[in-house]
């Protein structure tokens, strides 16, 4: 395909549409000076930014207030500071806004029109790697198959906030397990028989509460576990189960007889008796002392259960059946943690792992591959005997090759995993055998060739070093559907791209609205909001069981989970982004909503909960992201809360403006000789005596402190140790806070600062690279067209991908004469 370079209508239209906004913006000449910039920097900046002493280094009076674009990447730092209000400081009394304004909108103006006519969309990776998600979800796609990549693959490191910006590796390592896990892949999906049984194990975690109904396991049963698994045959499988032990290898919680039902797909198969062990006397196989030591060791060895299952993906379940005459399991009152033998003691037997092995039998005689979705996906054609291998391998591989490599296919494309084929079918065995052993062995060479495991964007040939383009369509698909799934693009959205189609503004605009409606869009939520909101350093979170002696695995799910939906609701109903801020409403279960002392919430489910009941008062204090469980205690420590954490989560999450690292020099609040007994506001006060701490802490800590009505893990308090709790901060440019009520009421009178770093957000996902000062201006253009639609989710979706970095990359740099000679 040929490149298109950056369109002239596109900038002249853009040219136009910045001059609209400086006829808006234009300074007041009764309230300002001529030059707004010179007179912004006369009157409050340059007594602390000019010559060698300038603060934090940062001399503004070297710079060029008439021609900010020739130093852009300074004078954006000045626009970032002044749209934030971090500039001038609150204590410098400035308050002439008019002249702030105009100085900014002269700034952007100048910087804006630059990058209109000399457009510079950065460069984005010439490979990168699918990460360990992405992986899953192709693998899924592309066979039908769901896999848990965390088996085979490590996990991908994080750069500027997301996992997909660091894959430009592939270790040797790394390739190993792609290979090993290419040939499981490839033999579950078409359920060639194994060697013998292979198994599967599912531990659930230590510290589940299993004393009540888990979400997904049917009414009137108590803990266990729910899993999804793939049986790559029809045939016999053994589904066992062991339960929780101490650390005298008991079992917890064993005392009368509790009975456990085996599930699937819903449907009662197997259902157990589980009692403590029996005494026995002597000569009944008791010891020598007349009495049988009672022992827990097979207590559980009977709870195991082969059954005949057919091909596909089904779903396993495990649960006790709840005993209704039980006053301790029944009793309305305040959540307890039951999951430790010393401090949290289980009332009742718990369920540790989850055993699926099979299938059993001779492979050939006793089961069979079945007719799973995966086998019908790939097995399109099936060919009569070795003289029509030919035709129906080629017709099985090229739609194959097509998506997995999310492109056209050529002859060389194929001619690989037909030699893979060949070799792979010259097996004894029957001509159906032999055909799919082969078939086999070209669908593990698809999952580890580069063109499956990398996305790679070339440059276009003899195009000059350094010059912007307009990417072709079958990258801006992968682009596309990656940034919204997760995933590669299906057929309509890569049929399109093969037709250049892609370049009509109106078709992106309905396939970005139509893949927002699919279910696959669920990764925006997961996978985009779990790492820009840090909701996956939950899994790694242990509060201190002393302090919060209620925290549990149930309270980590919920968390997580509260978020996600709020993100998905916006996703799904197309709601201004701002949503998120004070949606008016809580999703809550509950354990959720009994950890947030929110009454009438019953049953594991989640369910969307009216904050404006009049059993809630004025202020319920939940709701928006900034009163979500999950953030409030991913921004705490095991033991309190942090406002320093807070505050900085605030400052990179919502306003964009991220501190610096603390010097090395500076020590931990906990390490000063600061008295343990005072406030964390009096410790954070002596923590900033220090000079080379005061410069940043005089920002991060007064929002901070407008979280401290909520402990280390999200519940509501107005004491901490006996001593009121003082939620008073203050937000940047000099607005004063009194709680977390008013830091909303502060986002959302500027609703422009969060959704441009939202944008940033998104847009650093979407390319897979940090943003600099050149993408400002784009940034700014996005939101600008977002509000035009009262930054609704699908309007700036769809900014985002008209934008120029989505849509256009820079050619390669000229190489050096020292680089070349290397």
């Amino acid at each position: 395909m040929t490149y298109r370079p950056a369109s002239t209508a596109l900038v002249a239209a853009l040219c136009g549409a910045l001059a609209s906004i400086a006829s808006a913006t234009e300074p007041d000449e009764s309230s300002t000076t001529a030059d707004p910039v010179a007179g912004l920097l006369t009157a409050s900046c340059l007594d602390c930014h000019a010559g060698d002493s300038a603060e934090a280094g940062f001399d503004l009076a070297s710079l060029d207030a008439r021609s900010p674009a020739t130093q852009a990447a300074a004078w954006e730092k000045v626009v970032r500071k002044l749209r934030t209000r971090q500039m001038p400081p609150a204590n410098a009394y400035f308050d002439d806004e008019p002249l702030r304004d105009a100085a900014l909108a002269r700034l952007e103006l100048a910087l804006d029109q630059h990058a209109a006519e000399f457009p510079s969309p950065g460069r984005t990776a010439t490979f990168r790697r699918l990460t360990r998600t992405e992986y899953a979800n192709a693998v899924r796609d592309l066979l039908g198959v769901k896999v848990d990549a965390s088996l085979w693959l490590p996990k991908d490191e994080s750069s500027h906030g997301f996992d997909n910006v660091t894959v430009g590796d592939l270790s040797p390592t790394r390739m190993d397990r792609y290979v090993t896990a290419a040939r499981s892949i490839a033999r579950q999906a078409l359920g060639r028989p194994g060697r013998g049984p292979s198994g599967r194990t599912v531990r659930l975690r230590p510290d589940l509460t299993q004393e009540n109904h888990l979400d997904g396991l049917p009414l009137g049963t108590r803990g266990g576990a729910l899993l999804s698994h793939h049986f790559p045959r029809t045939g016999d499988y053994e589904i066992r189960v062991r339960l929780m032990r101490d650390r005298n290898e008991e079992v917890e919680g064993l005392r009368g007889r509790h009975e456990l039902d085996l599930l699937l797909d819903r449907a009662p198969i197997a259902r157990f008796e589980v009692k403590p062990p029996r005494r026995g006397k002597a000569g009944d196989g008791g010891g020598d002392d007349g009495w049988e030591a009672a022992t827990h060791a097979d207590v559980d060895l009977h709870l195991a259960k082969r059954v005949n299952v057919t091909a596909g993906s089904h779903e396993v379940g495990v649960a006790f059946l709840k005993d209704d005459a039980s006053l301790v399991e029944t009793a309305r009152q305040p959540h307890e943690a039951r999951f430790n033998f010393y401090r949290h003691p289980r009332r009742t037997p718990a369920v540790y792992e989850v055993t699926i092995t099979g299938p059993y039998g001779d492979p050939a005689a006793d089961s069979s591959p079945g007719d799973s979705p995966s086998r019908e996906r790939i097995l399109t054609h099936t060919p009569d005997g070795p003289e029509q291998w030919a035709g129906s391998t080629h017709a099985i591989l090229a739609p194959l090759l097509r998506r997995a490599y999310r492109r056209p296919i050529t002859p060389d494309d194929l001619a690989k995993p037909l030699a893979l084929f060949e070799a792979g079918a010259a097996v004894e065995g029957s001509d159906a055998e032999r055909f799919e052993a082969g078939i086999e062995l070209a669908l593990a060479g698809v999952l580890v060739n580069p063109n499956f495991l990398f996305r790679v964007e070339r440059d276009p040939v003899d195009l000059p070093p350094a010059t912007a383009y307009a990417v072709d369509d079958v990258t801006l698909a992968s682009r596309l559907s990656f940034f919204l799934w997760s995933a590669p693009p299906d057929d309509e959205l890569l049929t399109l791209a093969e037709q250049d189609k892609l370049g009509d503004p109106a078709t992106v605009d309905a396939q970005v609205r139509r893949m927002l409606a699919d279910p696959r869009a669920a990764a925006l939520a997961t996978n985009f909001a779990g790492q820009w909101l840090h909701l996956r350093n939950l899994e790694g979170i242990t509060p201190d069981m002393r302090a919060f002696p209620d925290f549990d695995d149930n309270l980590r799910t919920a968390f997580r989970r509260e978020t996600e939906l709020l993100f998905a609701e916006m996703v799904e109903e197309n709601l201004p982004v701002t949503h998120l801020i004070a949606p008016g409403h809580a999703w809550l279960n509950e354990r959720l909503a009994a950890h947030y002392g929110i009454p009438h919430v019953r049953g594991s489910h989640f369910r969307r909960v009216n904050l404006r009941r009049v059993d809630l008062g004025a202020d319920p204090a939940r709701g928006g992201l900034l009163r979500h469980g999950s953030v409030l205690t991913v921004t705490s420590y095991a033991t309190r809360t942090s406002p320093v954490l807070r505050g900085k989560w605030v400052l990179e999450n919502l306003l964009g403006t991220p501190p610096k690292p603390p010097p090395d020099d500076i020590p931990a609040l906990e390490e000063n000789t600061v008295a343990a007994g005072l406030s964390v506001r009096d410790r954070l006060s002596a923590h900033r005596a220090h000079a080379a701490c005061a410069s940043c802490h005089d920002l991060i800590d007064p929002l901070g402190f407008a979280f401290e009505n909520y402990d280390a893990v999200g519940r509501f308090r107005t004491l901490e140790d006996e001593l009121p709790v003082d939620p008073s901060g203050a937000f940047p440019g000099g607005g004063e806070l009194s709680g977390v009520a008013d830091l909303e009421r502060e986002l959302l009178a500027r609703p422009d600062l969060f959704v441009t770093t939202l944008t940033e957000k998104l847009l650093t996902y979407a390319l897979g690279r940090g943003l600099d000062h050149r993408d400002a201006p784009a940034v700014r253009g996005i939101v600008r067209r977002a509000a035009e639609d009262d930054y609704r989710f699908a309007s700036l979706i769809a900014a985002i991908v008209d934008s120029p970095p989505f849509r256009q990359r820079t050619a390669a740099p000229p190489v050096s004469l020292s680089e070349n000679s290397k």
